[in-house]
């Protein structure tokens, strides 16, 4: 990538940023607002000479149609809502506790509006390489299948673990993926919260 005039590297940084937050790029006219140029005009300019330098992308005819330059990283915002606990449930609250920020390509998926993500907290799923410390990403109102690793709610208490049917008529629980542990039967109520569709593996 060429070397960028210190406006266009605010230019540049302005619809990364923006783009990170609110999941796609700010419109010429944001731009032009941002930096107090007289028109979007001048904002088009400082987009295509971004363009020329492969410091971004563009496609023609979208009001938004800025993208990553070439060897750029895609990313995007996924909501974290605290922690789950990979151990014994436990009965919390969940608030939303800002936003982990991840490489799409990475991710091997768009996210959209159901997708979440969740820090581990315990061991009890090591048998599927989740760790303590790892966020796992999930997916909310998406049917879990047998095998499937499921945020759940298990007469109220939250948990990380595999959901188990083994049959279409057969009682759903959950397993964990460590011998120490037991496994969970509802005694009342199993509320599956997100299936676990990527992980971001904790920093070591």
């Amino acid at each position: 990538m060429a070397k960028l005039t210190a406006r266009q590297a605010e230019v540049l940084e302005f619809i990364e940023t923006a783009r990170d937050a609110e999941g796609a790029p700010p419109s010429l006219r944001e731009i032009a607002a941002r930096f107090g140029f007289r028109s979007p005009n001048a904002a088009r300019d400082h987009v295509r000479a971004l363009e020329r330098k492969g410091a971004l992308t563009t496609r023609p005819g979208r009001a938004r149609g800025i993208g990553a330059g070439p060897g750029r990283p895609r990313t995007v915002r996924i909501p974290r809502f605290g922690t789950v606990p990979a151990g014994f449930a436990e009965g919390r609250e969940q608030d939303a506790e800002g936003c982990v920020v991840i490489d799409l390509d990475t991710l091997g998926f768009t996210p959209g509006p159901r997708t979440f993500a969740l820090q581990v907290r315990g061991d009890s799923m090591v048998g599927r390489h989740i760790l303590d410390g790892d966020i796992v990403i999930c997916e909310h109102g998406r049917t879990p299948r047998h095998g499937d690793v499921v945020a759940a709610l298990i007469d109220h208490e939250s948990t990380l673990k595999t959901f188990v049917r083994e049959g279409p008529r057969a009682r759903a629980w959950l397993r964990a993926e460590n011998p120490a542990y037991p496994r969970l039967l509802p005694a009342a109520e199993l509320v599956i919260q997100g299936v676990v569709v990527g992980l971001v593996r904790r920093r070591i």
